[in-house]
């Protein structure tokens, strides 16, 4: 995954759990994809700190994503609903030959994604 996207993710689960000044600081890194010379002079510190802040959050973020797993437990259920509605889309279209095949289909990755959650 892109680091960007990555960092976004993390974020957006686990962010609440960042201090004030360093969701405000992660956020300018990326969502505002401002340069760290930028967010150093607005936030009048150095460079250096904005760059240990913004490690110091990935690295945080990335703890708690080992612990809890919420992002690849999301990411996981994501694809099986994907996969769902695929099958549903070759149901509703004809492109099937075994009906009983899909509903099986269909009911196991639902059960799967019940016993993620």
């Amino acid at each position: 995954m892109e680091k960007i996207v990555e960092q976004g993710l993390l974020y957006d689960f686990y962010g609440e759990l960042l201090t004030s000044h360093q969701q405000e600081i992660y956020e300018s890194v990326v969502y505002e994809n401002l340069s760290l010379g930028e967010i150093a002079e607005e936030q009048g510190i150095s460079r250096q700190a904005v760059h240990d802040i913004v490690k110091r959050c990935d690295r945080t973020l990335l703890g708690y994503e080992e612990k809890l797993k919420l992002v690849a437990r999301f990411a996981s259920i994501k694809e099986k609903i994907s996969e769902i509605n695929r099958l549903s889309e070759q149901y509703e279209g004809g492109e099937i030959e075994d009906p009983a095949y899909y509903g099986l289909k269909i009911r196991e990755l639902s059960e799967r994604i019940m016993q993620e959650l």
